[in-house]
Order: C-alpha cells, then structure tokens, then sequence
C-alpha cells in the first residue's frame, strides 16, 4: 500500500508519460494483462487509456487490472488510468519511494 505523499509523487512523475497502450471495445483481456505486466516491469509506473468502445468504465478496468496484475492505483482521471508496481528486481527498480 502506498502513502498519499508517494502517490502524489508517483502522479507528478505520470503527468509527463504518454499512454502505452488503449483499452477498446474488448475490455480487459490475458494478452492485454501480459502485456502490462512486462510494461510494469520494465516501466514501473504506466498510463493507460480507455476508450468510448470499452465495455467497462475506467475505474472498473482500473479495479480488475490491480488485481490481476498485483499492482497500485495511482489515479484515475477521465479515461485516464496510472498505475505503479516496482520492479521484481532490487536493482533495476527506477522510482523509488521514500
């Protein structure tokens, strides 16, 4: 569980990003949850957006992703989600929170 400090750090350093993927008219599906996964660990923190087609609102897929995927909500803006996980490896993480 993150603290409200780390993830307004964590949402200052996702303003920049550009989203790395879309989420369209099949929702949430395994290959999109892999795909995310390695993205989360080589990236740490990502930015996601949800298309109109969606099946799903952006919370609810904000919601099944941080369960599938082990990771932590850091917002949800329009169709806009971050989310963070640190990486496996010690070493190779990038963000570090205090």
């Amino acid at each position: 569980m993150i603290t409200t400090k780390q993830r307004a750090f964590l949402r200052s350093l996702a303003a920049e990003k550009a989203p790395v993927t879309q989420i369209g008219k099949n929702g949430v599906t395994e290959p999109l949850i892999k795909t995310l996964s390695d993205a989360l660990e080589a990236h740490e923190l990502i930015k996601l957006s949800v298309l109109e087609t969606c099946p799903a609102t952006p919370r609810e897929v904000c919601e099944t992703l941080c369960g599938a995927l082990s990771c932590e909500p850091v917002q949800v803006i329009g169709r806009k989600i971050c989310l963070y996980r640190p990486a496996s490896d010690p070493e190779k993480r990038k963000i570090l929170l205090k």
